[in-house]
């Protein structure tokens, strides 16, 4: 008995937090908003989950519960996994150009990219030279 209080707070708790993460996903929060009332359900009425399982070809209500719960927690880490690893691209993307952006010409490439232009450079006792590439 003090199995079901315990796992009805919990339980109640997911509801409440699923249901305030409608706004923000919908299809989830009544996802898990439908989970956390089934398991509600089977936490007070536990023989429905064995007459469940026994219908589908397993023989208990618990090992129903618990394939069914690491196949949704197996869907779970390949969405996160899926999702970090967009993200991780991202990130990547987001820093080349970053780097690019942020990158200085070396010398010669701004040299290359100015057009040559005269310099004139006067020594003393000298007259004036024209230079087309500079000192």
């Amino acid at each position: 008995m003090i199995a079901q209080f315990i796992l009805s707070i919990l339980l109640a708790g997911i509801l409440i937090y699923a249901w305030s993460e409608y706004a923000r996903s919908p299809a989830i929060a009544v996802l898990g908003v439908l989970v956390a009332t089934a398991g509600l359900y089977f936490v007070w009425v536990p023989e429905h989950s064995t007459q469940l399982a026994e219908l589908v070809g397993i023989g208990r209500g618990v090992d129903l519960i618990l394939y069914i719960w690491v196949c949704l927690s197996l869907i779970v880490v390949l969405n996160l996994h899926l999702k970090l690893r967009t993200q991780m691209e991202l990130i990547t993307a987001l820093a080349r150009k970053i780097a690019l952006a942020d990158a200085q010409p070396t010398r010669a490439q701004t040299e290359q990219d100015q057009p040559a232009r005269p310099s004139i450079h006067l020594r003393r006792g000298d007259r004036a030279e024209v230079m087309e590439n500079g000192p």
